[in-house]
């Protein structure tokens, strides 16, 4: 009962996320803000990647980390993104995005090996980068509320795929799979970082 109503999330969270882009033709106003924000976590490997591990991580945990891990990233990243806006810098933005998937990838990895709070303050820390980047790379003509509210829907969009996929592959497999679904992340963070 609880996945269905996840899955009815991620859906309605994906066709908001969606449907403003199809009307984002004509580049000017608020649905030209939210697609560009909206696009931005999925047009590069490394955010995708790292968004839906953690919910990977999430599922692979449950109990509140269904809810505390994603929040936590949404929640961080979006302050990160208005201290971007601000001018606030943030040094080795890029290496800290590689260095997430990696992160987050081997969080999945080790399993239930690592406490909770511990495995939150990971995904905090690198939420910042994440939000940093999305923050500076905002479009000048952007409305920025509507360009917040396309990155953070989609971000969670990536969050409830990973936690979605997660549950379903502890349901019909087993947490190994899981677990290598992180190796595979984890690998994918390596070579990330040696293109930065």
């Amino acid at each position: 009962m609880q996945s269905k109503a996840l899955l009815r999330t991620a859906g309605a969270i994906a066709l908001l996320t969606a449907a403003p882009a199809a009307l984002a033709h004509t580049g000017v106003g608020s649905s030209f803000s939210f697609a560009s924000g909206a696009s931005h976590p999925i047009s590069g490997l490394d955010h995708l990647l790292a968004m839906v591990a953690v919910g990977l991580f999430a599922a692979q945990r449950g109990g509140r980390a269904l809810w505390l891990a994603p929040a936590t990233f949404v929640g961080t990243m979006a302050l990160a993104a208005l201290l971007a806006v601000s001018g606030v810098a943030l040094p080795a933005v890029e290496l800290g995005i590689a260095g997430s998937v990696l992160a987050f990838g081997l969080l999945v990895a080790v399993g239930q090996r690592l406490p909770l709070p511990a495995g939150v303050a990971i995904i905090a820390l690198f939420a910042l980068f994440h939000g940093h980047a999305h923050g500076s790379e905002m479009p000048l003509a952007a409305s920025g509320l509507a360009y917040g509210l396309g990155f953070v829907l989609s971000t969670a969009a990536l969050h409830a795929t990973g936690l979605l996929g997660g549950l379903a592959l502890r349901r019909t497999l087993s947490d190994l799979w899981l677990r290598a679904c992180g190796l595979l992340c984890a690998g994918s963070g390596a070579l990330l970082l040696l293109q930065v």
